[in-house]
């Protein structure tokens, strides 16, 4: 009896243990909103009447052009070809329906400086029009690639596979039933697809174009690089540039309240793809013949060519005609930097995730589920924004404190918090906490509640039963989190930028600093490193994808 009711007692303890940590984690996602709010809210009001008359609307009107064009864009990319591969066959299909995910691996910035160097004036496109025509600068018009249109061009072409592998999903479990019926009572098959096929797929669609959409908004790299001016680059302008934390805090809230709000749109969304999923299996694929096989080839290969293929030519040989020494101790500090950074910062998310994973399993209420729904609000709020927000509170602790221990003690303690990269390590584990979560949780359902139950009664506390039965079963899952959130850390540039020590910068930062000055070659160096890395993640979602598919 008195084993049986320690035992009681320990699993009515344990969840205690968790709740801390857990309300830590929670309060540390919520105080960038929380603070930027704050900041916002006390800032002078001149200054936010002097933004709404001169550059607020310009901000608005790039981010909301910038969101349209790259979601619409994505949306036609990603369907089209996802409805291809599932309910036809044609040549190459096999091999492009993995392929057409690995845009995912470069930075939408990386892709502008390679089509800028391509595409610009003194490019070898335009060279080689001029050589063969005789024309001069004036004689002709091309596009501008420094432009609206040349960001949302270079976005599209690396964000559309966020619509394409939902869409590819929500057609999977579809089927082509639904698209034969309709085809069987008259319809064509453009008007089967519209009608019926497209409203039922709907929205996981839907759901990927917001997730562009708040990776449009977040983007701070290719609008700098381009010089669109949108809210990403009037925060980072009216903090360093201006030095107005007000103007920087107002802009930030702004960004943010539209950023929960394409983030509430796009859980509710999910939701609801779960209910979109009816219909019959179908009678397989539709082979393709003639010009409508090469013209489903086509359509399916020229986003993988436009988004991969040719940016990773142009940047390979960029950088062999750069004087950037990869092996140098530059950039063997750069590269010591990057690996630091997301090495830390994998294994402080993944800890977060899994705190707050298995406080959610064992404890389940509204205080877990709250827990929860914070951790994951991080993933829709942009990096500079997080950035500003962290600075905001701990900028204001570290000079109280200075003041305090210079006043008593006659010691300078300088910035303890906000110069060094704990900060910024903080700021990583806020954006790509989500991330880390959903890994960890996928893993985690494979784990029946019976096997919670037995470990408890055998004597495991939460901890325990964690690092003897969840992690070993999840270990593949934990795995994959941490590469995501290593991967996502080396690539993030507004909060690396914002919150980076003095002289500490990464391989983003130092693709940065060499494109913003015009040394497009020497940038394709470490953009080549940032693009190898991301397509670690991505050849384990396409090797995972043919798994699925065999």
């Amino acid at each position: 009896m008195t084993d049986t009711t320690s035992i009681q007692a320990g699993h009515r303890s344990s969840p205690l243990r968790l709740t801390v940590p857990a309300v830590v984690i929670a309060a540390l996602c919520l105080l960038p909103m929380a603070a930027v709010a704050l900041a916002a809210i006390l800032g002078d009001l001149d200054t936010i009447h002097q933004l709404a008359t001169t550059v607020l609307p310009r901000y608005a009107g790039a981010t909301a052009v910038l969101m349209v064009t790259v979601g619409l864009g994505s949306a036609i990319i990603g369907t089209a070809a996802a409805w291809l591969v599932v309910a036809c066959d044609f040549p190459g299909r096999r091999w492009l329906e993995p392929t057409l995910v690995i845009p995912l691996a470069f930075p939408a910035y990386v892709l502008a400086y390679a089509y800028t160097h391509v595409l610009d004036f003194p490019g070898p496109v335009q060279t080689g029009l001029r050589s063969l025509t005789g024309w001069g600068p004036r004689d002709y018009w091309f596009p501008e690639i420094r432009s609206t249109g040349g960001a949302a061009f270079v976005m599209t072409l690396t964000l559309y596979p966020y619509v394409y592998l939902l869409a590819r999903a929500a057609f999977q479990l579809t089927g082509k039933g639904s698209f034969d019926v309709a085809r069987s009572l008259g319809q064509g098959p453009w008007a089967a697809w519209i009608r019926v096929v497209v409203p039922m797929a709907r929205p996981a669609i839907f759901a990927g174009v917001l997730l562009v959409a708040m990776e449009v908004i977040a983007d701070y790299g290719t609008v700098a690089f381009f010089g669109v001016q949108t809210f990403a680059t009037g925060i980072y302008t009216a903090w360093f540039t201006l030095a107005d934390r007000a103007a920087a805090a107002q802009l930030a809230l702004g960004l943010l309240s539209f950023s929960l709000l394409l983030a509430l749109l796009e859980r509710s969304t999910r939701k609801g793809a779960r209910y979109a999923a009816r219909g019959g299996r179908g009678t397989g694929r539709t082979p393709l013949v003639g010009l409508q096989a090469w013209a489903a080839t086509m359509a399916c290969a020229l986003p993988v060519l436009a988004g991969a293929i040719l940016p990773a030519i142009a940047l390979t040989t960029m950088a062999l005609g750069s004087e950037q020494d990869i092996t140098s101790a530059r950039y063997v500090r750069f590269a010591t930097n990057t690996i630091t950074l997301a090495s830390i910062a994998a294994i402080v998310t993944v800890i977060a995730a899994v705190t707050l994973g298995t406080f959610s399993r064992v404890a389940p209420g509204r205080r877990s589920e709250t827990t929860l729904a914070i951790g994951r609000l991080g993933y829709a709020v942009p990096g500079g924004v997080i950035a500003v927000g962290l600075l905001v509170p701990f900028g204001a602790f570290d000079n109280a404190l200075d003041a305090f221990m210079e006043a008593r003690f006659g010691i300078d303690t300088g910035l303890l918090i906000t110069g060094s990269i704990w900060l910024l390590i903080g700021a990583y584990m806020v954006r790509f906490l989500a991330a880390a979560v959903g890994a960890y949780e996928s893993g985690l359902s494979t784990v029946t509640h019976n096997v919670d139950a037995a470990s408890r009664v055998l004597g495991a506390g939460v901890w325990g039963m964690v690092r003897r039965v969840h992690l070993p079963v999840v270990r593949p899952a934990v795995a994959t989190a941490a590469l995501i959130v290593f991967v996502d850390v080396a690539k993030e540039l507004p909060a690396t930028l914002i919150l980076r020590p003095f002289n500490f910068d990464t391989l983003a930062v130092q693709a940065h600093r060499l494109a913003s000055d015009e040394r497009l070659q020497g940038a394709a160096v470490p953009s080549l490193a940032l693009a190898a890395l991301g397509l670690i993640p991505v050849l384990i979602l396409m090797r995972r994808m043919g798994r699925d598919r065999g």
